[in-house]
């Protein structure tokens, strides 16, 4: 039997007061042939940044999947509203419940450190996932892909799709933010160095704007009449340069690639606007994250860089530097795989 009640515990303080039901996900199947086995004494406590959210919807999902293959109890608890006061109300719980591992994606890097600080001193495992702390707020991070990897999915799609020439844009977010730049000088280096027929024309910002992303769609359309592709490593923009493409005469001319959600690119990908695109598979992360909270709950690893642990049908993972567990390369999104997804 499974048991849910993640909507209810939006009523974060209600709920503590009267002393909150947890979410109860797994742990009552049997641990499946090849893991380590368990006998459910074991509790990891999922809190992402909010409820209701189809991404840690998806997330969790892999959790109780990870748990059923352990033989450990997932429960999923959190906030209806992403903000880090709300989540500390949990993360006390948790603690006071002697909960063994928690694994939290922080609304931000600090300002739930002082809780997190008490639920390890009193025993608990904190595993960070999709978004970090600072690191000497927890004890492993599992992150989801490193700069490297989405730059090269993201020139590697679009080359694949334009026949590996031609000219390119990217749509980025803001000029200043620190992730696109990173990605941005990654991919102008991929592209110089194996990609010579295809010559990068121009960066345009959509500041995750939807109207100014999809205005910038535009604009480039018409200044460059022989572009053969965009890249656009935001969500916001890949979506409204999708919305553009697709009734303009450039559907089918112009081919479309970046990071995006499969809610987002589904129709586009559909009707034939976007082949593929990337992003990680969130199921993926919350499989990987229980796995690392039970090895740290079980004593099998202490998260010094270096510790190896199984993580079920992803295989052998090696902590590295403050702390990090990288899940791999980013996930390609395709109309053959579009459909398994909801987020």
């Amino acid at each position: 039997m499974k048991l849910h009640n993640r909507r209810a515990s939006g009523l974060a303080a209600l709920a503590l007061a009267a002393g909150m039901s947890l979410t109860a996900c797994g742990g009552d199947g049997d641990a499946a042939p090849g893991s380590d086995g368990g006998d459910g004494d074991v509790t990891v406590t999922m809190l992402p940044k909010n409820l209701g959210n189809p991404y840690f919807d998806t997330s969790t999902s892999g959790a109780e999947k990870a748990g059923d293959e352990l033989g450990v109890t997932v429960e999923e608890v959190g906030p209806d509203a992403a903000s880090p006061e709300a989540q500390v109300p949990f993360i006390n719980t948790a603690a006071q419940q002697g909960v063994e591992a928690l694994v939290v994606s922080a609304n931000d890097p600090t300002a739930i450190c002082d809780a997190l600080d008490e639920a390890r001193s009193a025993g608990t495992s904190v595993v960070t996932f999709d978004s970090d702390t600072d690191p000497e707020c927890r004890d492993i991070y599992v992150n989801q892909a490193d700069a490297g990897g989405i730059a090269q999915v993201q020139v590697d799609l679009i080359a694949e799709q334009i026949g590996d020439k031609g000219e390119v844009a990217v749509l980025s977010a803001a000029a200043n933010a620190t992730n696109q730049n990173a990605w941005i000088e990654l991919m102008e280096a991929e592209i110089e160095e194996n990609h010579p027929d295809i010559e990068l024309v121009d960066v345009v910002y959509g500041d995750d704007d939807d109207q100014k992303s999809f205005d910038q769609t535009a604009a480039l359309l018409q200044q460059y009449p022989d572009l053969a592709g965009i890249i656009s490593p935001t969500t916001v923009g890949i979506s409204a340069a999708a919305r553009y493409l697709s009734t303009s005469n450039a559907k089918g001319r112009v081919s479309l690639t970046g990071l995006g959600t499969p809610n987002q690119m589904r129709e586009y990908v559909e009707d034939g606007t976007v082949e593929a695109f990337a992003l990680w598979n969130p199921a993926d992360l919350g499989y990987l994250a229980t796995f690392t909270a039970a090895a740290l709950a079980n004593g099998d690893i202490e998260g010094e860089e270096g510790d190896t642990f199984e993580a079920g049908r992803l295989g052998e993972y090696t902590v590295g530097a403050d702390g990090v567990v990288l899940l791999g390369d980013p996930f390609v999104f395709d109309g053959e795989n579009i459909g398994d997804f909801d987020f």
